[in-house]
């Protein structure tokens, strides 16, 4: 039998005293794992309780209510300034300058000199045609006598009928020998008029292409200058075919056909984005579409008392073409558009629900689209944090706006650019 050591021997002889000892290290080590199960188990709830307390809060967004509005269509076309009246002054007979007698760049009048032109071989034509005037009428003065003796004598057989033919056939020839004389001597003076050039018409004069002592003739290609008339003033406007008739179809509802679209009310925006003071008028269509660019030329006339439009600048005019009942405005941040091109907008329905609704764009207004279809008045359409949500989710209001406010903000913001531009112009005028 292998001999036990001191140790076994102990705890043969005291059992109970090792089961205790290890009874009481159990309970210890229990309550270890299971406080450290309870710690995992707590952090595992006060996640899921943030979790479900993030998932349970709603986005919050602005959104406009869309209210039904009578909102006018504008159509804004690219145009060019062009002189009412202009007028090439040419020479109409050939000399030498004697004289420039205008300021270029200043205003002057129908039938105003503006050259002289060296006359005197042209006086001296005009008395030259007025002496073969009168070398005329003195051989009518005697035909015309010699005629009249020879009517008394052939009547008593002293000359032959002959001879009193041949005296009436020269009075004839002297007469017209006369009115040759007449128009050879209203020829001359027209030709000592030309001498003085004058203005064909009143307006703005530009710069001259000649100086005193340069030769002109009648024929040469080169204007002496050129006269604009500048108030009133015309704008050409540019539009294609399809969009004039459309626009004659939708003004001819409310006017006569045969003058629409004429004497509409047109607006004009000046290159800088400010807005010209005088609203002015369309005048006419042309007849003719352009072949190569498709575009029909359209022609409004403006006042222009203070010459601020000049003939070129480049301009655009909004023509008023009609107005539509009962529209919706939305802002064009709302609406997005899909791989498709059709356009929809998020909407916030009476359980603050979001709801997607496709709608049919019409034209811009300002910075806002025409809904033509696919919305009601009193939808509310989301326009900020579209990121964060998608149709079905819950949201939280933050701001409403009516469709009526943004459109009286669009129109105090188009407002005030124009004043501020109006008022810049004048700073301008007043340091220079």
């Amino acid at each position: 039998m292998a001999p036990t050591s001191p140790s076994q021997s102990r705890l043969q002889r005291h059992p109970l005293a090792f089961n205790a000892r290890r009874l009481g290290l159990l309970p210890a080590s229990l309550l270890l794992v299971g406080a450290l199960l309870a710690g995992c188990s707590g952090d595992k709830e006060e996640a899921g309780q943030g979790s479900a307390a993030g998932a349970s809060q709603a986005a919050q967004v602005d959104v406009v209510t869309v209210t039904a509005q009578d909102v006018p269509l504008t159509s804004e076309l690219p145009g060019r300034t062009r002189a009412y009246q202009i007028a090439e002054v040419r020479p109409q007979v050939g000399g030498i300058i004697e004289s420039r007698d205008f300021t270029e760049g200043s205003d002057v009048e129908e039938g105003q000199v503006l050259y002289h032109i060296d006359s005197r071989t042209y006086r001296a034509d005009v008395e030259s045609a007025k002496a073969s005037l009168a070398r005329a009428e003195a051989s009518l003065n005697t035909s015309s006598l010699k005629a009249k003796r020879y009517k008394n004598l052939v009547a008593r057989k002293m000359v032959s009928q002959q001879d009193y033919d041949d005296a009436v056939a020269t009075v004839g020839e002297d007469r017209a020998d006369v009115a040759s004389a007449k128009a050879a001597v209203s020829s001359a003076q027209i030709n000592l008029d030309y001498t003085k050039v004058s203005s064909p018409i009143s307006g703005r004069i530009g710069k001259s292409s000649v100086t005193k002592g340069a030769l002109v003739t009648a024929s040469q290609e080169t204007s002496l200058a050129t006269v604009q008339q500048l108030d009133p003033i015309y704008v050409d406007l540019t539009q294609s075919a399809t969009e004039v008739l459309r626009l004659k179809r939708e003004l001819g509802e409310n006017r006569d056909a045969a003058t629409a679209p004429v004497q509409t009310e047109v607006e004009l925006v000046m290159e800088d984005g400010s807005v010209y003071g005088a609203k002015g008028k369309l005048q006419f269509a042309d007849v003719t579409v352009d072949q190569g660019t498709g575009m029909v030329t359209l022609r409004a006339l403006f006042p222009n008392e203070d010459e601020l439009l000049l003939p070129g600048m480049f301009v655009r005019a909004r023509l008023t073409e009609a107005v539509a009942k009962d529209a919706i405005l939305i802002p064009q941040k709302a609406v997005s558009r899909d791989s498709t091109g059709q356009a929809s907008v998020m909407t916030v329905n009476a359980e603050n629900k979001v709801e997607a609704k496709q709608v049919v764009i019409g034209q811009a207004i300002d910075n806002q689209w025409l809904v033509t279809s696919g919305l009601d008045s009193n939808d509310k359409v989301i326009v900020s944090g579209l990121q964060k949500i998608k149709p079905g989710a819950t949201v939280e209001i933050a701001s409403d706006e009516t469709g009526t406010d943004q459109n009286a903000a669009s129109q105090s913001r188009t407002a005030a650019s124009s004043d501020s531009s109006e008022s810049e112009q004048a700073k301008t005028g007043d340091s220079q």
